[in-house]
């Protein structure tokens, strides 16, 4: 794979990486709509499994979407990256049936660190959470160079 085009390199990672990726698309039901370079695409319906004992989107669920956008955004170079450390400020409830999409951003990258901003947005627009993440580089790649 030539790596002079970064966004068919993205592309790569992405596909690569979600397609054994379990819990983000079979135990969670994502969608990942797109890996660009140092930005990701993630979709999830809201489903019965997903609700807590208020009949809302249990937290967890949606950091997990944000956590997971988060980790395609920041592999998209093809430099294994985990998370070094985040947060998370919940703004709405997820409803039953609710399709939440995350958009995340590369904010910065520097050496080894970069930090990105997720927003979590419900099918109407309207901010859902707003989660923050710090990546740190380990050593390999996602697909071979």
């Amino acid at each position: 794979m030539s790596t002079t085009d970064p966004q068919a390199l993205a592309r790569l990672v992405g596909e690569t990486m979600f397609a054994v990726d379990v819990a983000s698309k079979d135990t969670m039901g994502m969608e990942l709509l797109a890996c660009e370079p140092g930005r990701a695409v993630m979709r999830m319906v809201v489903k019965p499994l997903h609700l807590n004992g208020h009949q809302i989107c249990h937290g967890g669920f949606i950091f997990t979407l944000a956590d997971s956008t988060f980790a395609f955004a920041c592999n998209s170079y093809n430099k294994n990256a985990v998370a070094a450390g985040c947060s998370i400020e919940f703004l709405k409830p997820g409803k039953l049936g609710d399709v939440l999409t995350c958009e995340g951003v590369e904010q910065t990258l520097s050496g080894r660190h970069g930090i990105y901003d997720m927003k979590v947005t419900d099918q109407n627009g309207e901010v859902i959470a707003m989660f923050r993440g710090k990546s740190a580089q380990i050593p390999g790649t996602v697909v071979p160079e």
